[in-house]
């Protein structure tokens, strides 16, 4: 299975999981609050992407996450000091306030399988890479910062 190491964008895969806890979700209730309640989780999902997105801009290093090797700095500052994978994250936060809307703990399986998926397929894969680009100084990184929250 190594074969789907960097192959589908996370934003991809954050979509395909999107629609898997829609099929999930046995039926839409009413909305009532429910909307209120995701819409907050879900800016705070879309500022902590776009918080990794800046801080990647500000390095001008590639924000593609197919290419790892191709980085032309460590990014270390801004959001990065919380967590290594803010994007991904982000995508993650977004997810739990899509599985809010649809008030199904059901759901709560493809924010799982999200999370499953990119740390395997993509978060290793990227490791590496970042480990071979800039050794110690990503360990050093790695030490200092977890890998999600």
């Amino acid at each position: 299975m190594d074969w789907l190491e960097h192959r589908i964008p996370p934003p991809l895969v954050a979509i395909i999981s999107g629609l898997l806890m829609w099929l999930a979700a046995p039926t839409l209730a009413p909305l009532g609050g429910r909307l209120w309640l995701a819409l907050p989780v879900v800016l705070a999902g879309v500022a902590v992407c776009l918080a990794g997105v800046a801080s990647f801009r500000r390095a001008r290093t590639t924000v593609n996450p197919l290419k790892p090797e191709s980085a032309s700095s460590l990014v270390i500052a801004g959001i990065y000091q919380y967590t290594r994978n803010p994007m991904y994250l982000g995508f993650a936060i977004i997810l739990l306030g899509w599985c809010v809307f649809l008030g199904s703990t059901l759901a709560l399986i493809g924010v799982a399988l999200f999370v499953l998926y990119i740390n395997h397929f993509q978060i290793r894969p990227e490791e590496r890479a970042l480990r071979e680009l800039f050794g110690a100084e990503f360990d050093a990184f790695c030490a200092r910062v977890r890998r999600w929250v």
